[in-house]
């Protein structure tokens, strides 16, 4: 596996071992057997960490563990990921459920509470963290466990930057807003995390494309905003794009956001266009949500995905 960019790096501060359940039916009071099982790595830097090896590009990932399940994600780590980097924390790392019932099709997630963050153990997977993304692109991406105040990504976007890296923010809430001021590289939100950074419904892509760009003018470099299976649109400073998903059969819509920031940062590393990074990452979201549970998306896939994938020029 080639690199062929700049350095990369994914933290995970809050890691997870993912479970995802099908269903045909859930029934209160009552025990209901799963038809398939799945167990993966989760946590949103290990899943943008996940969806960059499968795009063939090389990248640090680093996170906190903890306890027995913090041991079983380090062994599920080794069979998806080349290069992880952990830093074992008291308590017990979480785990993760998603439920697919069938009939009728709904999806149900339940997250788990992380341990406790330390002082040093915070230091020391900052400082490595940022030796590896170096001059390159750090993903800060994904819940902060208890310990960890709201600003910590703001305070990492100032050190990536003053390395000359590029800081990506994956975030919503507190976390994101309070990066903002420091000006991240980039930042995806969805459009219901865009309305409530901006306090306002976004009903109309005019909308989204409109505060999108409001945000980049405050010094973000690209602001892209996902918009489920409808597509999503970046917004930089040579232009904005939206990109139309190719139609694919949802089964599971969770890595899908992670798998997006995993195609934006590989072509945008690689020095490709803001057009070209955007069909990246909708291919990789499209194929995440049309693999079952917490699978991401092929690369055997991709081609056709991509195939799929229109973008189209906004005048905004």
């Amino acid at each position: 596996m080639t690199n062929e960019c700049q350095p990369i790096a994914a933290l995970t501060l809050n890691p997870s071992v993912d479970i995802a359940y099908e269903v045909p039916h859930l029934v209160a009071d009552q025990k209901t057997h799963a038809t398939a099982t799945r167990y993966d790595p989760g946590g949103n830097g290990i899943n943008v960490a996940r969806a960059l090896k499968e795009l063939l590009v090389c990248a640090h990932s680093c996170c906190i563990v903890a306890g027995n399940i913090g041991a079983l994600l380090q062994k599920l780590l080794q069979h998806q990921l080349d290069d992880s980097y952990c830093v074992t924390v008291e308590g017990e790392t979480r785990v993760n459920a998603t439920i697919l019932q069938g009939d009728p099709a709904i999806q149900y997630e339940i997250t788990g509470i992380g341990p406790y963050a330390s002082e040093l153990a915070l230091a020391q997977i900052r400082d490595t963290f940022l030796g590896f993304c170096q001059n390159g692109f750090g993903v800060l991406t994904g819940s902060v466990p208890p310990g960890v105040d709201n600003t910590f990504y703001g305070q990492m976007v100032e050190r990536i930057h003053a390395q000359g890296g590029h800081a990506v923010v994956d975030a919503h809430g507190p976390l994101l807003a309070q990066a903002l001021p420091h000006r991240p590289f980039l930042i995806k939100p969805n459009r219901y995390e865009l309305e409530l950074l901006r306090n306002r419904q976004l009903p109309r892509m005019e909308d989204v494309a409109s505060e999108a760009r409001a945000i980049q003018r405050e010094g973000i470099q690209y602001v892209c905003v996902s918009l489920g299976g409808d597509g999503a649109l970046l917004v930089g400073p040579a232009g904005s794009y939206f990109a139309k998903a190719p139609a694919v059969a949802v089964k599971s819509t969770v890595g899908a956001g992670d798998s997006m920031v995993g195609g934006l940062v590989a072509a945008l590393a690689k020095g490709q266009t803001a057009g070209e990074a955007l069909r990246l990452a909708v291919a990789c979201g499209s194929g995440t949500a049309a693999q079952p549970g917490t699978a991401l998306f092929s690369h055997a896939d991709l081609e056709e995905l991509l195939r799929h994938t229109e973008v189209t020029p906004l005048d905004i």
